[in-house]
C-alpha cells in the first residue's frame, strides 16, 4: 500500500549536525561569513561550473535579488539546489542578503564576443527591439526595460553577462530544462526562438556597454505575455474573524505544531489550499485542500466528519483515505484537539483550488487494496487505552507521548517501513523513501542531541551550542517546532528519555589509506576554514564534525545529500540570520571519499563510503 511518506517539511525530530565539542575560533559577525552559502557559487564576476555559467549577482538591483531568492524558496522559480537553500530562510532575511549582494561591486571584464555579421546584428537588434509579431514573441525590451538594465522588482537586467549565460539560460529555457509556474512566459518566448536566434541575440547583448548606472525602470503598466513570476499571488489569508476565540486559537496552534501546512500548502500557493506532489514508492499523491471551500474544499465537512479522517482514515463519503496522510498516527489525537483544529481550519478564507487526482499506481490506489491495508495493518487508537499507557509517565513525559506519536507524527519519517509501506509503532530509524534522506533513531544514545537541553533548542532556534539542523529537519523547525510553545518542547524531550537506549550498531567498515589521504586533502582545502581542522566546528555558527551523529549514522545518506545540496540552517527568531553551507560541486569518487574521511576521522568509527553508495544515493 502507499507508504506514509510526508514531504520534506513533514515533522521529523533528527535530521541535523549534531552536538560535537567546538573550539572558540572566531568566526566574523558578517554578513559576507553568513553569506559562504551563496558566495562559494556565485562571485563578483561570471564563472562557468559543473552545471554550466554560474551568474554573478553583485551588484544586481537588491529587489530583483529579492524577488528571485523568495521566487526559488516559494517555488515560482525551480532550480533544486536554490529551492534547498533558500526554503527555511525568511523574508526579512532574503531582503538583508538582497541588499548586501546588492551593494557590492561586480567585475566588468567581459571578453568580446566575435563580430556579428551586419545582417545578424540586425537580426538581434529587432528581436531585442521590436520582437516578433508573427511569432507572438514580444520585445525584449518590453520586460527588461528599454535600456535593457531590467524592471523593478521581477526582471533581471541582460547587460553586462556572457553570451555563453545567456545562450545557456534561453536554451535552458527552450528545452524545458529550465522553467517557472505556470504561466511560464519564458519557456514559451525561447522555444519561439530558433537556436541560431538565440545565439545573436546573446552575442549582441555581450556586446553592448554596461552603463555605470545601470537602475532597474519601473515595471510596465502591462506585461506582454501572461507570466506566473510577475503576477501577483494573492494577499495571504485575512485574520480569521473568529482568531480571538480560543478554539480558533488553539486550533492555529495544533495546526502548526502537526505542521499541516508543510504538506496542504504548496510553495508560493494559498495556505491550506492543496499540496504539492508527495512522492511514494507507489506514484505521486496529492494532499487536498482544506479550505472550508464548498466545492473543493472541507465547506460541506462537519466536526464529525474531521473526526473520522483523522481517527479512522476514513473521508466524509465513507472511502479510505491513502495513508500518505498520517491517519495512523493521528488516530492518537484527542475529539477536544480535532474539533478545536477543525475550528482553526473553518476559520480560513476559502480557496476554490481543485484538489488534483492522486497518481498512485493500480492496484495501490483501489479501495479494495486500501481496504485490505488498514485491517492489516491499522487500528483506530482506543482513548482509553491510550490515556491507561500515558498514567504511567508523569504529566510532561504522557504530553510528550502525545505529541510524538499523534499530532507530531514522528513516525512518519522516524519508523522503519515494511515493502508495502507499514510502520513500525516506534521511532528508531528508517530512510524516508524517494526523498533520499535518513531519519535517525530518537532513542537515547542514537546521537539525536546530548541532553534534553539541546533536543529544546535544536526544535526551537534549529541551533546549539554545537549543532545545527540542516535538511529535512530544518523545514520542520521553520514552519512548525519554533513556534511550539516552550513546555511542549520540554515535553517531547522528556518522553524521549524514556525509550530504550539504542542498540550497537555492526563493527565499521575500514576506508583503504589511499581513500583517506584523499579525502583529507578535499577537507583541507574545502571544510577546514569553517569546520577547524580536527573538526571541532565553532559553538552556534558551525556544526563539530567530530562526534556529529550526521558523519556517524548508520547510512551515510544525509551526509552525501548535506555535501551534495549545501544549505542554511532555519531563519528563527532565535537564530535570526543563519551562517550557510555551500553545495561542494564534487564527483561521486571525491564525495566517497571526504566522506569516508569524515567518518574515520577525530575518533569517529563508521563504516567507509564507496562512490557506488554515493551513485545509488542520488
Amino acid at each position: 500500500m502507499p507508504s506514509i511518506v510526508i514531504h520534506r517539511l513533514s515533522v521529523a525530530l533528527a535530521l541535523a549536525c549534531l552536538i560535537g565539542v567546538g573550539s572558540a575560533a572566531a568566526v566574523p559577525d558578517t554578513l559576507a561569513q553568513r553569506a559562504l552559502a551563496c558566495t562559494g557559487c556565485h562571485a563578483v564576476e561570471d564563472r562557468a561550473g559543473p552545471e554550466g555559467v554560474v551568474p554573478h549577482i553583485a551588484g544586481k538591483g537588491a529587489g530583483y535579488l529579492f524577488e528571485q531568492m523568495r521566487n526559488f524558496r516559494d517555488g515560482r522559480r525551480v532550480h533544486e539546489t536554490m529551492a534547498l537553500l533558500m526554503e527555511n530562510l525568511d523574508d526579512r532575511y532574503l531582503r538583508e542578503l538582497a541588499a548586501y549582494f546588492s551593494d557590492q561591486q561586480p567585475s566588468r571584464r567581459y571578453r568580446p564576443t566575435a563580430a556579428l555579421t551586419p545582417a545578424a546584428a540586425q537580426r538581434a537588434e529587432g528581436l531585442i527591439r521590436q520582437g516578433d509579431r508573427a511569432g507572438g514573441i514580444p520585445a525584449c525590451s518590453a520586460c527588461h526595460g528599454a535600456s535593457l538594465t531590467g524592471s523593478a522588482p521581477n526582471v533581471p537586467g541582460l547587460l553586462g553577462l556572457p553570451a555563453a549565460y545567456l545562450a545557456e539560460q534561453l536554451g535552458a529555457w527552450r528545452v524545458g530544462l529550465r522553467h517557472a509556474r505556470a504561466p511560464d512566459c519564458m519557456a514559451r518566448v525561447a522555444r519561439g526562438l530558433a537556436a541560431e536566434d538565440i545565439a545573436v541575440i546573446a552575442q549582441w547583448l555581450q556586446s553592448r556597454p554596461v552603463p555605470l548606472l545601470a537602475a532597474p525602470a519601473a515595471p510596465p503598466p502591462s506585461w506582454p505575455l501572461a507570466c506566473g513570476s510577475v503576477a501577483p499571488t494573492g494577499a495571504a489569508p485575512a485574520a480569521a474573524a473568529a482568531a480571538a476565540a480560543a478554539q480558533v486559537a488553539r486550533g492555529r496552534l495544533l495546526a502548526l505544531q502537526g505542521n499541516c501546512a508543510g504538506c496542504h500548502t504548496a510553495a508560493g500557493g494559498r495556505d491550506y489550499a492543496g499540496g504539492p506532489a508527495i512522492a511514494t514508492p507507489f506514484g505521486l499523491a496529492y494532499a487536498g485542500n482544506l479550505t472550508p471551500d464548498d466545492g473543493q474544499g472541507l465547506g460541506r465537512w462537519s466536526a464529525d466528519d474531521f473526526w473520522r479522517a483523522l481517527h479512522e482514515g476514513r473521508s466524509r463519503d465513507g472511502r479510505v483515505l491513502l495513508p500518505v496522510f498520517p491517519y495512523t498516527s493521528y488516530t492518537h489525537v484527542t475529539r477536544a484537539d480535532s474539533d478545536a483544529l477543525y475550528a482553526y481550519l473553518r476559520s480560513l478564507p476559502p480557496v476554490a483550488q481543485a484538489n488534483r487526482p492522486q497518481e498512485i499506481r493500480f492496484p495501490y490506489r483501489t479501495q479494495f487494496a486500501l481496504t485490505i491495508w488498514q485491517w492489516l495493518y491499522f487500528r483506530p487508537a482506543d482513548p482509553a487505552v491510550d490515556e491507561a499507557g500515558r498514567r504511567r509517565l508523569t504529566p510532561a513525559q504522557a504530553r510528550g507521548a502525545y505529541l510524538v506519536q499523534g499530532l507530531g507524527h514522528c513516525g512518519a519519517c522516524h519508523a522503519p517501513r515494511g515493502a508495502l509501506g507499514q510502520a513500525a509503532d516506534e521511532v528508531s530509524g528508517g530512510t524516508i523513501p524517494i526523498q533520499g534522506w535518513f531519519a535517525p533513531s530518537l532513542h537515547p544514545g542514537a546521537g539525536h542531541a546530548a541532553s534534553s537541553e539541546d533536543i529544546v533548542a535544536l526544535l526551537k532556534t534549529g541551533q546549539s551550542a554545537g549543532s545545527a539542523v540542516l535538511g529535512p529537519m530544518a523545514g520542520v523547525v521553520f514552519r512548525s517546532t519554533q513556534h511550539w510553545p516552550d513546555e511542549d518542547l520540554r515535553a517531547v524531550a522528556a518522553y524521549l528519555a524514556t525509550l530504550p537506549a539504542a542498540a550497537a550498531g555492526k563493527a565499521p567498515t575500514p576506508a583503504a589509506p589511499a581513500v583517506l589521504k584523499a579525502g583529507s586533502a578535499i577537507y583541507a582545502d574545502r571544510c577546514a576554514d569553517c569546520h577547524g581542522r580536527r573538526g571541532e566546528g565553532v559553538p552556534g555558527i558551525y556544526p563539530a564534525l567530530a562526534g556529529s551523529p550526521t558523519v556517524l549514522h548508520p547510512t551515510a545518506r544525509n551526509l552525501v545529500q548535506l555535501l551534495r545540496h549545501g544549505g542554511f540552517p532555519p531563519s528563527t527568531a532565535g537564530n535570526a540570520r543563519p551562517y550557510g553551507m555551500p553545495p561542494q560541486s564534487l564527483g561521486a569518487a571525491d564525495t566517497a571519499a571526504l566522506s569516508s574521511f569524515l567518518r574515520q576521522s577525530w575518533g569517529n568509527r563508521a563504516s567507509a563510503v564507496s562512490e557506488f553508495d554515493v551513485l545509488m544515493l542520488r
